[in-house]
């Protein structure tokens, strides 16, 4: 809990000016092959695993991304899973139990689309749990990720998906209007985008509370979006100067 405090209200959730959506797209399909070769590298050695951590509001892109960042990747050594409301069974247990289950073996990549955070942000928010429980809850968090990485050794990244109000709006909108995605539609959304101010609040203290920092990923345009969050997963991974193993000598 020692980073730079984080004030999301002074970071930008479009691009920087200048840059060039034609030439991004084009360098995100480059870098998106050179992340498969490096899962080919990460699957065959088998020192290292990976957790790509996905939050951020409703309509954030977090299945997009996904599936553009990993698109030429193989499915072994792959994994995906989205936390939703707990079982009664995973209600029964601590609110970690489900998700130690789904942490990544060494030479696996294992993808959270929503995550052990959804406990200390919409129970949060709707005052399910107190204060008291919800920093308890995140020292939980910080010893959980701490853990996986000195003693699995694994690679922990991230993403806060950096979406505006308005261009929240202008998605929740687009699943009524499209009938391709109106499946996709949820009134309730409508209601928890009510509440994004203290949405907003839960996500700035997750972040700031994090023992392993967040890269904060700009969402308003999805081409930058996709660019950046592949750039990153390129060069965490290629720091792990992974090799493939050597034939076994007889």
């Amino acid at each position: 809990m020692t980073n730079p405090m984080i004030d999301l209200s002074q970071i930008p959730t479009t691009a920087p000016e200048g840059v060039k959506k034609k030439q991004v797209r084009k360098e995100t399909r480059r870098l998106a092959k050179r992340l498969a070769e490096l899962q080919y590298l990460l699957f065959a050695e088998k020192k290292h695993g990976v957790l790509v951590v996905f939050q951020g509001m409703d309509t954030s892109g977090k299945d997009g991304a996904t599936r553009n960042a990993f698109q030429y990747c193989s499915p072994s050594g792959m994994g995906c899973y989205s936390f939703k409301k707990p079982t009664d069974l995973e209600f029964a247990h601590d609110f970690l139990w489900r998700v130690q289950q789904h942490s990544p073996a060494k030479g696996d990549i294992q993808i959270f689309i929503r995550s052990h955070y959804e406990d200390i942000l919409i129970q949060r928010v709707h005052s399910w749990i107190n204060e008291d429980r919800v920093k308890s809850r995140m020292d939980a968090i910080n010893a959980y990720e701490t853990n996986l990485a000195s003693d699995n050794n694994t690679l922990v990244i991230k993403f806060y998906m950096h979406l505006s109000r308005e261009r929240q709006a202008e998605k929740l909108q687009e699943r009524l209007d499209d009938p391709s995605k109106q499946w996709k539609h949820n009134a309730d959304d409508w209601k928890e985008a009510e509440l994004w101010d203290q949405y907003r609040k839960c996500y700035e203290d997750a972040i700031n509370w994090s023992t392993i920092p967040w890269h904060i990923i700009p969402v308003d345009q999805r081409w930058y979006r996709n660019f950046l969050i592949t750039k990153i997963l390129v060069e965490r991974l290629e720091a792990l100067q992974m090799q493939l193993p050597l034939l076994p000598k007889s």
